[in-house]
């Protein structure tokens, strides 16, 4: 079988490699010079636990899984990670019950260690912080994105699989039982395939418009811009904090990188268009936010880093929407799925979310 997985990002690669170890002839088109460069370049590299999200989601079942995918993965390939964990904390009494309800998910999703810990508990794991009460996720982590990437794409290659940077996709259509997919770039041409993944990520909806005759159904996309804050000086936590979660996202919370250096984010602004600069005037409402948690941030020590763009299929004041993954079962055509609102857990998810994609084309 000869496949085309459109979005060398972390999904499509995984996707890619699946596919390619079960013998399929891969192609990963990417538009842009080099891999990762949309909603995987531009995440929190957070590995997460899978507690957030309603029992039975797509999110709450791959996230868990592609956790467990995940970090077996690492320890094979020797990507970096560390599963250093997190607090969820309540920095006021009426926090409380969303705590409550974030550990009862936890417990339906199968989340393994999750603890709930009162005031004492959470300040002798984490001497800074203040809080009334926390949740402990042994289970959530951080990795080397880029190097998730690499290593995904070096099984690809291994497998047989070509990526073709530089590949803008122009149109698709169904012919003669296989699709006939055009694509520009710097050597124009035209491929057929049996089977063709759309894993865009930010340009999901927009390739989705270009494949004739498949193009119903396609949800709206919401921009949800989230900036990040880097810290100078001494790292003042061993695990990530999370605040109760707010409306778009998780709070701005403090995560570490491998080197156990602090950043702060992803706030929510919702945009119009993809816009990565990030605004220095932010800072003062980051240290408010970040303040609660932990009241001893020295003034001054929050600086401008990245921001990245997530492509939500919900927008502001609506429930949270869950995963898309739109295979022949939901819109009649053989060979073709598409993944559209494919952002946060999406790392964690990418493994378990390969498997699944694979499983409609290669049943």
């Amino acid at each position: 079988m000869e496949a085309l997985v459109v979005g060398a990002g972390v999904v499509g690669l995984a996707i890619a490699r699946v596919l390619a170890l079960r013998g399929a002839a891969v192609i990963v088109a990417e538009a842009a010079e080099a891999i990762g460069t949309g909603v995987s370049g531009h995440s929190s590299e957070v590995i997460h636990g899978g507690m957030y999200y309603p029992p039975g989601s797509l999110r709450a079942r791959h996230c868990v899984e592609g956790r467990r995918r995940l970090i077996e993965f690492c320890e094979s390939h020797g990507v970096p990670y560390r599963l250093c964990g997190k607090l969820i904390v309540a920095t006021h009494e009426a926090e409380r019950p969303a705590l409550e309800t974030i550990l009862s998910r936890g417990g339906e999703n199968g989340v393994e260690g999750l603890a709930w810990c009162e005031r004492a508990e959470a300040v002798a794991l984490e001497p800074a912080l203040s809080c009334v009460a926390a949740l402990h996720s042994p289970a959530t982590g951080i990795v080397d994105s880029h190097a998730l990437m690499l290593a995904l794409l070096g099984d690809v290659e291994d497998a047989g699989g070509v990526l073709a940077l530089n590949t803008p996709i122009e149109a698709a259509e169904r012919r003669d039982g296989r699709w006939e997919v055009r694509f520009g770039g710097e050597a124009p041409d035209v491929l057929q395939v049996d089977c063709l993944i759309n894993a865009a990520g930010l340009g999901a909806q927009a390739l989705a418009r270009r494949i004739e005759g498949a193009a119903d159904g396609i949800p709206r996309q919401v921009l949800a811009k989230g900036s990040y804050f880097g810290c100078t000086g001494r790292p003042a936590f061993t695990r990530l904090i999370y605040p109760a979660p707010v409306e778009g996202g998780l709070g701005i919370h403090l995560t570490l990188d491998l080197a156990g250096r602090m950043r702060f984010g992803p706030d929510v602004e919702w945009v119009d268009a993809p816009d990565y600069a990030v605004d220095p005037g932010h800072a003062e409402r980051f240290e408010l936010a970040i303040r609660r948690y932990w009241p001893g941030l020295p003034e001054g020590r929050l600086m401008p880093d990245y921001a990245g763009i997530r492509p939500k299929l919900s927008g502001p004041g609506e429930p949270a929407a869950d995963f898309r993954i739109d295979g022949p079962g939901e819109h009649g055509w053989p060979g073709l799925v598409q993944l559209f609102g494919i952002e946060s857990p999406g790392l964690t998810s990418a493994l378990s979310l390969a498997e699944a994609v694979a499983d409609q084309v290669m049943a």
